[in-house]
């Protein structure tokens, strides 16, 4: 079959799209974290981006989607994407160059480690940071994604993640729940002074997601279809219902509508969409978002009871979403929607929400089992914190030798004087110096 220029097109701009997520995920995470370490996060995000192409590059892209090796990772054939054309598709994928496929399947694979970065923020060394994304990507990510999307065992079974229930959110949320237990929690925890530090760029962060995400679920259709058309629909309603069922739980809990309430129970919606958008109708999606957004709203009220310090909450959002989404793909996916896939319980096989249910629990096990021992080996290496004096210091100036400069405000006060705000500024401390003529 020839290549297809629509399906070529599309996905060239679905890759754009999950690359813009990455940066998103930096603006969201930095607007919810405090003043100090705001610059941190955007680098984990930013630089990571290049790690991770690089990697994928290189051995990436072949453990995942190369001849399998028992069904546990794929062989080496296309280290370097060796064989992978630009004028011809790749296996199954034929309307599309190779080439095509491997980047956009490249963006899937930067941002999974990435969204780990937010349970460990404000006290990780960005030198652990770098190992950390490598060896996590090369011991659980390209193997579960094998498992799954490259013709692995799990496939094998049955299991279908159509953009990364499992491959993505429950890999990575699990391994945030390692981190939790690893790390430990941060100096003077309290929500009294874990208070975020800049709202509008964590909705411009939030905006970037939910519009990347059009890229991530309707690209994985792999081609200008039907398909897409149905998993855009979908993704857009999940997260549209998600976020008001956080915000109206919110007000039956007692108490106000709040903007990163809302910002997060629309991730949340994105999140349990994820490995249902090509499996499940619209009206269906409209389910799967409230319920995902009252069961996380719940984790995260239990979760901050307990002595876990994930920073931004990505187990109880990512995990457990993705979790969700996972197990109602089981119930209410259908092949009147994607013929290639499954009937789930709602249509009379309940066979397969226990398909998927077990591919969840094994893939949950795994990856914090291997993600506890890849903290423990980096921290037996080198400490994955910094120090306690570094940590109150902040991570930009620390990590990075740099913090943001808000410039000189002057304000003249009462004819006698003027009062200066120096350009860097701590939280809610300002440095007052009065200037007299």
């Amino acid at each position: 079959m020839a290549l297809d220029t629509g399906d070529t097109a599309w996905m060239i701009v679905a890759t754009g799209l999950v690359m813009l997520m990455t940066p998103g995920l930096g603006f969201f995470e930095a607007g919810l974290i405090r003043f100090k370490n705001g610059l941190s996060a955007i680098m984990h995000t930013f630089s990571g981006l290049a790690i991770l192409s690089t990697l994928w590059f290189i051995v990436g892209f072949t453990l995942v989607f190369g001849p399998t090796q028992g069904g546990i990772i794929g062989g080496l054939d296309h280290v370097f994407y060796n064989g992978v054309k630009i004028h011809e598709g790749f296996g199954v994928n034929v309307t599309i160059p190779g080439v095509t496929f491997a980047t956009y399947q490249m963006m899937f694979a930067v941002i999974t480690p990435l969204l780990i970065s937010g349970a460990f923020a404000e006290r990780i060394k960005y030198s652990a940071f770098f190992i950390f994304a490598i060896a996590w990507s090369l011991f659980i990510y390209f193997p579960v994604a094998h498992w799954i999307w490259g013709g692995g065992w799990l496939a094998q079974l049955g299991v279908w993640d159509f953009a990364g229930g499992i491959v993505i959110h429950t890999t990575a949320g699990m391994a945030a729940l390692a981190a939790g237990l690893v790390f430990g929690r941060r100096k003077n925890f309290g929500p009294q002074i874990m208070v975020p530090h800049n709202l509008p760029l964590a909705v411009i962060g939030a905006t970037m997601l939910w519009l990347g995400w059009f890229g991530f679920n309707a690209g994985s259709a792999l081609g200008a279809n039907a398909l897409a058309v149905s998993a855009f629909g979908t993704t857009n309603t999940a997260a549209a219902a998600a976020g008001l069922s956080w915000m109206f739980f919110d007000l039956l809990r007692g108490r106000k509508p709040s903007v990163m309430g809302f910002c997060i129970g629309a991730v949340v919606g994105l999140v349990a969409i994820t490995p249902a958008a090509g499996f499940v109708a619209i009206p269906q999606s409209i389910f799967i978002g409230v319920v995902a957004a009252i069961i996380s709203n719940l984790a995260v009220y239990y979760k901050q009871k307990s002595k876990l310090d994930d920073t931004l909450d990505v187990f109880p959002c990512h995990g457990i979403g993705g979790m969700v989404g996972m197990l109602l793909t089981g119930v209410f996916a259908t092949k009147a929607v994607n013929a290639l896939g499954n009937d789930g319980w709602a249509y009379g096989n309940p066979t397969f929400f226990f398909t998927q249910l077990k591919a969840m629990g094994i893939a949950a096990g795994y990856s914090f089992a291997v993600s506890f021992a890849i903290f423990k080996f980096i921290n037996f290496i080198l400490p994955l914190r910094v120090s306690s004096k570094e940590e109150e210091l902040g991570l930009d100036a620390t990590q990075h030798n740099e913090k943001y400069l808000q410039g000189t405000l002057l304000v003249h006060s009462n004819g006698s004087g003027k009062v200066k705000v120096p350009g860097i500024l701590e939280e809610s401390e300002m440095m007052v110096e009065e200037e007299h003529h």
